[in-house]
């Protein structure tokens, strides 16, 4: 078979394995070709390819980003749709495609399946916010990345005594938050699905600084404050129509800081998330989810992508993983808070 391979939306540490593995499962294995569409979406749309054989793959499960580029592109708009794409495909000899990508990309890969394109999807999100899979590659990384930083944040905090804010990434979940938050040791975690007053914030905060601590505020991108109706954005939206996030960790450390009267200062770790070598959990799970693409591929199991349960890889429905998003439980939210103040 002759298999066509992008990877699209926010990169994500692990996407080079993913690729490393389907290559070369896919070629020393079962003997298919591989043609790499450039920057996601947009190189199928545009028929930009390179060559995928077990040379271009070699040593690259190790580094950050993708090979093939990546973008938030919709298929569907300008020169996109059902008719160009299979007409990129027919010129490339392909039988199948293999979509690498988030929540907009797989959304995306269903409505083309659903048109007649053959394709298997890689889930990818570093907010691990997609239902059917139990951890989506990157993430870990994604958490050892923001520990780190929040580490670096104490040491400076306690030396001004200060009270530090780190946002993380996190649109409509708070699963990175959550887990570097308690790594971190923090004070206090905001996240999406808790509408968090800014009275009991700047109680946990106070309640810290008096037993002589320099708190730490952990807060995701997507969280909004009780009186807002949605996040706070002032970017404009992206190619998905979707607000591009930042900037909730600058807004409330002003408003922390006249409530408690402690100095605080705001970090946003935004990208450097996503950027570096991934975490070894990352490598293994990017590869075995890449290997797993081909098995699916072979089987013929158009509209459905790879996906971890417990330590399996299973095949699922691309519905499935678009119905509902992975949201952080109460009672994970309720067990981390037991550590706050």
């Amino acid at each position: 078979m002759r298999i066509g391979m992008l990877t699209s939306g926010g990169d994500a540490p692990g996407l080079n394995a993913v690729i490393r593995g389907a290559v070369l499962v896919g070629t020393t294995v079962h003997g298919h070709e591989f043609v790499g569409f450039k920057d996601g979406w947009k190189g199928l749309v545009e028929n930009d390819t390179l060559p995928l054989s077990r040379h271009e793959v070699k040593g690259i499960s190790k580094l950050g980003g993708t090979i093939l580029g990546t973008s938030r592109t919709n298929p569907f708009e300008g020169r996109g749709g059902v008719d160009r794409i299979n007409e990129v495909m027919v010129e490339n000899g392909l039988d199948a495609l293999i979509a690498i990508g988030g929540e907009g990309t797989l959304a995306a890969a269903k409505r083309l399946t659903d048109a007649g394109v053959k394709i298997v999807g890689v889930p990818k999100t570093v907010d691990n916010d997609l239902d059917a899979t139990d951890y989506t590659f990157g993430f870990d990384t994604a958490v050892g990345i923001a520990t780190e930083a929040m580490d670096r944040l104490r040491t400076t905090g306690d030396a001004h005594n200060r009270c530090m804010v780190a946002e993380v990434m996190g649109r409509h979940v708070g699963w990175i938050a959550l887990h570097s938050g308690m790594a971190a040791g923090a004070h206090a975690i905001l996240i999406p699905e808790q509408k968090t007053s800014l009275d009991q914030v700047a109680a946990w905060v106070k309640s810290a600084y008096d037993r002589g601590r320099a708190p730490l505020v952990v807060v995701a991108e997507g969280y909004t404050l009780p009186e807002d109706d949605e996040p706070h954005s002032e970017r404009g939206l992206d190619a998905f129509g979707r607000p591009r996030l930042g900037g909730i960790g600058e807004r409330i450390a002003p408003l922390i800081e006249a409530r408690t009267g402690i100095e605080t200062r705001a970090t946003t770790l935004g990208h450097i998330q996503r950027g570096g070598t991934p975490s070894a959990f990352d490598r293994v799970l990017a590869t075995r989810l890449g290997m797993a693409s081909i098995n699916a591929v072979n089987e013929g199991e158009w509209g459905r992508m790879v996906a971890l349960r417990g330590t399996e890889i299973v095949h699922v429905p691309f519905e499935e993983a678009l119905g509902t998003l992975k949201t952080v439980p109460q009672s994970r939210y309720d067990e981390a808070a037991l550590l706050f103040g």
